[in-house]
């Protein structure tokens, strides 16, 4: 195994990949999944934008959150994932520290960009859910698409300052600010489940107690299951991200504190896991994106053939 590492720490440093005492066949089988993962999250994504572009019944703001958390996994199985590939593969193989250094700053640079705004951007979906239910007719008149589109302008702009934060001046110090703000998402995001929670029983205990022909406080002109199935769909989405993120939120703490040291590829292929896991989740959840993804895949192999 080479020792090129040593002379290159934050290579390691960043990516969390260090010399490894795994076998060989281990370190060969994660390097064949995350190309496997990088195709099938790449081509689930492109399913899911021309699916999202087809699909009319969505709110625009909310249609672009939602593309913004597919183009983002379409990033990371694009840039991120082939780059970590070839990291993973490096344990073992000879490949040249220097090029290997600019694949390590790329794959960084990449997977806290797409994180990020993927992270910010499944909180902005729960929270425009939740304003959705208490506006009632208000909600398309605040809720705007040149308002989302410009949150949405902000979330990358300042996932790309923390990225060259992270890269160009301190890492510890980016790690910590990213830290911060994932866990400020995570906990916006559980408020904002709650409340929806509360709220929706609130609804079903007005209508259990709704005497014939008195009408009850509903200033929300919302089809009920069909605003049900989206938050369950985005659930869906964010508790996915948040069950891959824990093992590498871990990793990163054991590391940074000096608690172990080895190769720790498994943690960051289960983050990336979540951007193929995303597309499934939407035709699983959404009946109008498995529809529009069906139709897709149909097209597509008439016209092949």
């Amino acid at each position: 195994m080479k020792n090129y590492f040593a002379g290159h720490n934050s290579i390691y440093k960043t990516t969390l990949i260090q010399p490894s005492t795994l076998p060989g066949g281990l370190i060969v089988t994660l390097f064949a999944l995350n190309v496997f993962l990088s195709i099938t999250a790449s081509l689930g994504n492109i399913l899911i934008l021309i699916a999202l572009y087809k699909v009319p019944s969505l709110h625009p703001p909310t249609k672009l959150l939602f593309r913004c958390l597919a183009f983002t996994d379409l990033g990371v199985g694009l840039v991120t994932q082939p780059f970590i590939a070839i990291i993973i593969l490096s344990v073992i193989t000879d490949i040249n520290s220097s090029f290997l250094y600019y694949v390590a700053k790329v794959n960084t640079a990449s997977a806290f960009v797409f994180c990020g705004v993927s992270t910010g951007a499944s909180t902005a979906i729960s929270v425009d859910r939740l304003l959705a239910l208490l506006l009632g007719l208000r909600y398309k008149h605040v809720i705007t698409l040149r308002r989302v589109r410009a949150i949405v302008i902000c979330v990358w702009l300042f996932a790309i300052l923390a990225a060259l934060l992270l890269l160009l001046w301190n890492y510890l110090l980016s790690v910590i600010i990213g830290s911060v703000l994932v866990t400020l998402c995570v906990v916006i995001s559980i408020l904002s489940y709650a409340m929806i929670f509360l709220r929706l029983r609130q609804h079903q205990h007005q209508i259990n107690h709704l005497q014939q022909g008195q009408p009850y406080e509903q200033s929300t002109p919302l089809n009920i299951a069909k605003y049900k199935k989206t938050v369950s769909s985005i659930a869906w989405v964010q508790l996915t991200l948040m069950a891959c993120y824990v093992t590498f939120a871990i990793m990163v703490v054991l590391v940074n504190t000096g608690q172990i040291v080895g190769f720790n590829g498994i943690s960051l292929t289960l983050v990336y896991l979540n951007s193929s896991l995303s597309p499934i989740l939407y035709c699983w959840k959404i009946n109008e994106v498995r529809q529009a993804v069906k139709d897709t895949i149909r097209q597509f192999c008439f016209f092949s053939f």
